[in-house]
């Protein structure tokens, strides 16, 4: 799975730090639980480089985590999903769920190009937003042909984003006349990253965070299509010089859903795996945060940022319309 051209005696220090920083994120989450380990790593990584505490000699390690350990724990992620939770929701919820990611997705392509942004850095939000966040956004990234500040400038959109809506989202329950169960629904429907969607839910809790997960992880379960289905269209586009095939690890991460159908993995096995996705996930997001300098944000300017709110508007407002539809 890990393949470069940089030896250990270039990685392990920048690895060794990203642990270390990965470490930090937890103890915060940990102290503090309204916050999720991995959107502290994000904060840790880009303050860390704007204060300048990166130095060179930290990079081959940080490129390691940011883009190798990302892709293993998004395979990791594929043993917290199996086909039969696609039944527990129903008819109606499956429903939601399709039509959500699929008019964020291609809504905020539309967007972007309305904004006039990079077709790459168009597709690198669209995919965060309608799916998972940072995971999908590197699931993404090889078929994207995006550089590194699309992926930097996209991974903030979406975990600034996310982190509001932790605070915001509970605070609109009762206005918009939703139960709990029905919150919950909403919930995973439309935050973005994992972490960020179980922190929204346990802020109400009396049964929010079940059906949030569940939708949460139905949504999930669609990146590895999406990503095969963008790879297929970029491949048939005569405008594309060089076409990305899948990715292997999407493949590996669809592997890993269809193993854990089976029900052939102990309980054991599958909390181990879950652990260790957690902390690959904490440490590759601290290393991307580390590409998250001010002077990139300034070079992107004001409209990403427009971007992120509009499509953070977009995914809520369809996901809570096709929850009441389907509670109706």
């Amino acid at each position: 799975m890990i393949v470069t051209a940089r030896g250990p005696a270039q990685t392990l220090p920048g690895l060794a730090v990203t642990a270390g920083a990965a470490l930090a994120a937890t103890a915060v989450a940990w102290v503090v639980p309204s916050l999720n380990a991995s959107t502290v790593a994000v904060a840790l990584g880009a303050v860390a480089v704007n204060v300048r505490l990166i130095a060179p000699w930290m990079r081959p390690g940080l490129d390691l985590a940011a883009k190798q350990l990302l892709r293993i724990a998004v395979v990791l992620l594929g043993l917290q999903l199996s086909l039969p939770q696609l039944r527990q929701i129903g008819g109606a919820g499956l429903g939601v769920v399709a039509v959500t990611v699929a008019v964020t997705f291609l809504g905020t392509q539309l967007l972007a190009r309305m904004l006039r942004l990079r077709r790459a850095l168009g597709l690198l939000v669209a995919t965060g937003f309608a799916i998972c966040g940072a995971s999908a956004i590197a699931a993404m990234r090889p078929v994207a042909n995006g550089d590194d500040d699309d992926t930097a400038v996209s991974v903030a959109l979406v975990t600034l984003c996310g982190s509001l809506a932790i605070i915001v989202l509970p605070l609109l329950r009762t206005p918009l006349g939703l139960d709990y169960h029905a919150f919950g629904s909403w919930t995973g429907a439309s935050v973005h990253d994992v972490g960020q969607t179980v922190a929204t839910a346990n802020r109400v809790g009396h049964g929010a965070l079940e059906p949030a997960v569940v939708v949460k992880l139905t949504r999930v379960v669609l990146l590895a299509p999406l990503v095969a289905l963008v790879a297929t269209v970029r491949r048939r586009d005569e405008s594309v010089a060089q076409p990305a095939p899948v990715p292997g690890f999407v493949l590996a991460f669809l592997g890993a859903i269809v193993i854990r159908s089976t029900g052939l993995l102990p309980s054991g096995v599958l909390d181990g795996a879950h652990d260790v996705q957690q902390a690959l996930l904490t440490a590759a997001l601290f290393a991307l945060g580390t590409g998250i300098s001010w002077r990139v944000l300034r070079r992107a300017g004001g409209r990403p940022m427009l971007l992120g709110l509009l499509a953070w508007v977009l995914v809520a407002a369809v996901a809570y319309a096709g929850v009441r539809v389907a509670a109706a």
